[in-house]
């Protein structure tokens, strides 16, 4: 029986750290529990956030183990190797393969029947290898996919034209790295098609509207190289996806959701807007795209592909 509102943190990192205050602040489930290979950091975690729960909502924080994964609603992983300064999240694969086999095993193990929601690097092929090892249903394994690169975006843009980023719809389509892209031809302000705004407004500096997504694509990096590490961001991202799965709020995220003939690509988890509820992924949102836009896709489909078949994630199909 799952335990309504429970949530189970595995990895207790930077990043893990980060959504478990984010979730703790937000008021965000009623049970949070904290796995982590080092049980001092998680315990203490556990402890620390549980003095600010007279300032949020009532909560029952604790340090766990993966036999409270059993009634568990939500499984939220960000452990694994972590990016480091020169690596590109595609370099991660091999040390994180072998890490969730084993940690996978562990929560299937438990009785574990939630969902699961997947934050390490690469994300895209960790939450196809999270689904293959868990043998749960497509729509329970969520990746992170490019929320957060959609998040960035949005406020990029918003920064350039004076406008709340809450206001900017907006999406960052494919892979969570390298080969992600804009969708410029669905990029709207208040409504209004984002090539109406500027023609609009003289005062937008086209050149540099079109820049913003190379801000996006190479913040991790800057970011990385600044302070060794991003955390808050995807933490908050997280939060926003968990809070969405327990409240069932079918809110529209560009998660790393598994495509089954949508934008024309089978078999495979990639960022793609999604409605995110009480089963999960809900529907996946097949936004009709231009023609280089769907050449962008098929790009950054195949580059993953190719990455799971090397790591024999999956086999060569050719």
């Amino acid at each position: 029986m799952i335990k309504d509102s429970k949530i189970i943190l595995v990895g207790d990192g930077a990043v893990g750290s980060s959504f478990a205050y984010a979730s703790t602040i937000l008021g965000i489930g009623r049970q949070l529990g904290i796995i982590d290979l080092n049980e001092d950091k998680a315990e203490g975690d556990a402890m620390d956030l549980s003095d600010a729960l007279s300032f949020t909502k009532p909560k029952e924080i604790f340090k766990a183990d993966y036999s409270d994964c059993k009634d568990a609603e939500v499984v939220v992983i960000t452990a694994g190797a972590p990016q480091k300064p020169g690596e590109t999240r595609l370099d991660l694969v091999g040390k994180n393969l072998k890490i969730f086999k084993d940690m996978i095993g562990k929560i299937k193990d438990s009785g574990f029947e939630g969902i699961y929601v997947v934050a390490s690097n690469p994300v895209d092929i960790l939450t196809y290898a999270t689904w293959k090892y868990s043998g749960a249903p497509a729509e329970k394994v969520i990746g992170s996919g490019t929320s957060l690169d959609t998040s960035r975006f949005k406020k990029e843009i918003a920064s350039l034209i004076g406008i709340d980023p809450r206001s900017v719809d907006a999406f960052i389509l494919g892979e969570h790295g390298d080969t992600e892209f804009p969708v410029w031809s669905h990029t709207n302000v208040g409504g209004l098609p984002i090539y109406e705004w500027v023609a609009n407004h003289s005062e937008v500096d086209e050149m540099a509207l079109l820049d913003t997504f190379e801000k996006v694509r190479n913040a991790a990096y800057e970011i990385i190289n600044k302070k060794g590490a991003t955390f808050y961001g995807i933490g908050m991202a997280l939060a926003r996806l968990v809070e969405s799965i327990i409240n069932d709020e079918n809110s529209v995220y560009s998660t790393s959701s598994y495509l089954d003939g949508e934008y024309g690509e089978k078999d495979i988890f990639i960022g793609v807007p999604s409605v995110i509820g009480k089963e999960g992924v809900k529907w996946v949102i097949d936004v009709p795209l231009t023609d280089t836009e769907k050449e962008r896709m098929k790009k950054s489909a195949d580059t993953l592909r190719k990455v799971m078949v090397d790591s024999g994630l999956v086999e060569d199909k050719n």
